[in-house]
């Protein structure tokens, strides 16, 4: 006997298919630790600039002073300098251009220390080896890529700062009559052009370049020579003192082409000759002022940077410490 057939009846009742959490694309782990390091860099070099600009105010002008009619020199050392504007100018004469130059080592700082630290981080995971274990030569193509990169990116700003600090030391040697009109960092910005902001790039490069293949890898080494095996983090003192130590010989080293690099980005006051490019400036020089002049200003120029650098990369340490426990 057939057995009677059953119909099914259909589940009339509506499903509601669970709605699938609405995707968030986060910003990969590279991007993010890029980010936090060019934030770490940014804060380092504004906070080192704070405390080294005097000084630098002072090497500039020692750099780019020349004898008078009479074969002397407007200032016999950076003591000499500084008092002189501090008579002339006023206290606010040892921070002029601070404003461009906060602007600009803020980008100069958060690049070259960034693209060096991701550099060495991409040479180490490539090979699959810790940061110390990286060669020579990594390290060195390591800063030469961090250098090139902020070159690139800041030299129109150190343009405005050299113009901004120099018109200081012109508007006090006018002499009698109405002091000139001091130029702001939009004036110079417009009178230069572009083509002007650019104006002594080989020289800058000359001097960037090599600072930063001597100086990461050697701060590396030296940083490496203090590490705690316990921790595998250096202390803080030995992260500071190895920065000093290897900007001074680097900055020292580099110290030419920093006089090159200035007298050809600052505007030629009445009477200065006007260079064709580097070679001709340097031609210049060690002629009518002899080889020693390469080296002006040498002594303030490493007590400015070493410091600058020491405390930039200590900050930046920190920062970059303080990131990895929140992430751990």
């Amino acid at each position: 006997m057939a057995q009677p057939s059953r119909t099914v009846a259909a589940d009339l009742t509506p499903r509601h298919d669970p709605v699938a959490p609405k995707s968030v694309t986060k910003p990969s782990p590279g991007l993010t630790q890029l980010t936090n390091k060019l934030a770490s860099g940014a804060v380092a070099g504004i906070t080192g600039t704070l405390i080294i600009y005097p000084l630098d105010i002072v090497k500039t002008r020692l750099q780019n002073q020349r004898p008078n009619t009479q074969g002397v020199l407007p200032y016999r050392n950076g003591l000499a300098c500084f008092r002189s504007i501090i008579q002339r100018e006023g206290a606010r004469g040892i921070y002029r251009g601070l404003v461009p130059t906060l602007v600009g080592i803020t980008p100069e700082k958060a690049i070259k220390l960034a693209v060096n630290d991701y550099t060495r981080e991409w040479f180490a995971r490539r090979r699959g080896v810790a940061d110390g274990q990286l060669t020579a030569v990594e390290g060195m193509l390591s800063g030469a890529t961090a250098g090139f990169c902020q070159v690139v990116v800041t030299n129109p700003m150190e343009i405005v700062k050299i113009h901004m600090q120099v018109a200081g030391a012109q508007a006090a040697s006018s002499g009698t009559g109405p002091p000139p009109q001091r130029p702001t960092a939009l004036g110079i910005v417009r009178q230069l052009g572009l083509r002007g902001l650019y104006r002594g790039t080989p020289a800058t490069l000359l001097r960037d370049v090599p600072f930063s293949i001597f100086f990461f890898p050697s701060h590396a080494i030296l940083k490496s020579l203090f590490v705690d095996p316990a921790t595998g983090q250096a202390p803080f003192h030995a992260v500071f003192l190895s920065g000093v130590t290897a900007a001074f010989f680097a900055s020292g080293a580099v110290t030419p082409a920093d006089v090159i690099k200035t007298r050809l980005q600052v505007s030629p006051a009445s009477g200065a000759p006007k260079y064709l490019g580097v070679r001709d400036c340097f031609k210049d020089i060690v002629r009518n002022e002899g080889i020693g002049a390469l080296f002006k200003g040498v002594l303030p120029r490493c007590c400015i940077v070493a410091p600058l650098f020491g405390i930039a990369l200590l900050t930046y340490e920190v920062q970059q410490r303080w990131l990895q426990s929140k992430s751990a």
